[in-house]
């Protein structure tokens, strides 16, 4: 199996995983200048470093790597610590790089108005792939969307099931109206999308979450929900609401996972109580 295949196989299914690569070499090593290992998150491998203790460590260093984010530069002497010399009859010095490999992300649009136009080409920007859904092949095409990797036209009930949604994954919902919206939002808070936002003033974010609560929806289901949407930067028109809302979603990237909920659901108070219209 070829070791930037499976890199590239991995991101697109939105898995983490972690390559290593020998940058130098320095008198007799297990393998050369250049040669890679894949570690995918459940250790498993793709690729040879060469072997021993040496890819013992780096398989535990490759662990630590995905979790962090944070690359890491290995030296290893192979002459002097009797440890490597387990399987690795050498000597001489290498190092090796392992970098994080983060999944592709993905912005899925569900609407294909006038905000979603603008905000395609914002999330094509950030380096999204972008998917376009709506049920009106008249405002789903590609003369719309020329940005968009992928736009289907179709029943949204029809799609769900060939969506592979996970944590690389951005949910922005947009639809013509609000029956649409619930659709969407009661199946959005199922997946494990790392941000699910909902477009509309917060009165009518606030009614849509009381209704999803009288269907039963738990609690923390519904606190994930990014609503309204976008930072509060006065946003008007479609352009301005779609920077608002590229803006926070470059928030909840760069956002450590445990901090998540402290950009989440303005409908909610800090105290946990919901905070109702007056």
């Amino acid at each position: 199996m070829d070791v930037l295949e499976e890199l590239v196989r991995l991101r697109r299914s939105g898995e983490r995983c972690a390559l290593a690569t020998i940058v130098e070499v320095d008198g007799s090593a297990p393998s050369f200048e250049s040669a890679k290992m894949l570690v995918r998150q459940d250790g498993t491998i793709v690729g040879t470093v060469g072997g021993g203790c040496v890819e013992g460590e780096v398989r535990t260093v490759a662990r630590a790597v995905m979790e962090t984010g944070k690359p890491r530069l290995l030296s290893f002497n192979l002459s002097q610590d009797a440890a490597y010399q387990e399987g690795l009859i050498c000597g001489g010095r290498l190092e090796i790089f392992v970098e994080p490999v983060e999944p592709q992300l993905r912005a899925f649009l569900f609407g294909a108005g006038h905000i979603s136009q603008s905000l395609a080409q914002v999330t094509r920007l950030l380096g999204f792939h972008t998917t376009v859904i709506d049920n009106r092949q008249s405002f789903a095409n590609r003369e719309r969307f020329p940005e968009a990797e992928e736009i289907v036209a179709a029943g949204f009930e029809e799609v769900f099931p060939q969506l592979q949604i996970n944590s690389s994954s951005y949910l922005i919902i947009v639809t013509r109206g609000h029956r649409d919206d619930m659709l969407v939002l009661r199946w959005a808070v199922t997946t494990g999308a790392r941000y699910i936002a909902l477009i509309g003033s917060k009165r009518k974010v606030i009614s849509v979450v009381a209704e999803l609560e009288k269907e039963g929806v738990p609690r923390e289901r519904l606190e994930r929900i990014y609503g309204p949407m976008g930072l509060a930067i006065g946003a008007l028109t479609p352009e301005e609401i779609a920077v608002s809302v590229a803006a926070e979603m470059v928030a909840v990237r760069r956002q450590p996972k445990s901090d998540w909920r402290a950009l989440s659901m303005s409908v909610f108070r800090h105290d946990g109580s919901k905070a109702l219209p007056k």
